[in-house]
């Protein structure tokens, strides 16, 4: 799926794309919840589209990195189409700019340790 091809109100839409800036996460509070917003424009080879990050999601993406959309939503805003990973959706960063060591030591404590043959049952 290319962003070119996104139309407002289209769901269920998975991309990879590179990030090219990100603006500063607001923070605003709705029906007594504090929430986080921010605005980041991707690209991929076929053009450029505003994805908003939500919550979590607002301090997770740097540029650089390439992010990639499960399930997302496309809306219209000031009649510009944004991407969101929206209620249902996902957005996990699969290549980041510069991944901190906290980030890889996290990703090395969670790989599984190669069963020895002798703990083996048959």
């Amino acid at each position: 799926m290319k962003l070119i091809d996104l139309k407002a109100g289209q769901g269920k839409v998975d991309v990879e794309v590179a990030v090219k800036s990100v603006n500063p996460p607001r923070t605003f509070n709705k029906f007594g919840k504090d929430m986080k917003v921010a605005s980041a424009i991707i690209s991929d080879d076929s053009g450029e589209m505003t994805l908003s990050l939500w919550n979590d999601d607002a301090d997770k993406v740097k540029v650089g990195d390439r992010v990639k959309v499960t399930n997302g939503y496309v809306s219209e805003f000031n009649g510009q189409k944004q991407l969101s990973s929206g209620k249902f959706g996902k957005l996990e960063v699969v290549n980041g700019s510069e991944s901190s060591s906290e980030e890889k030591s996290e990703k090395k404590a969670h790989k599984k340790k190669p069963v020895e043959s002798e703990e083996m049952e048959f």
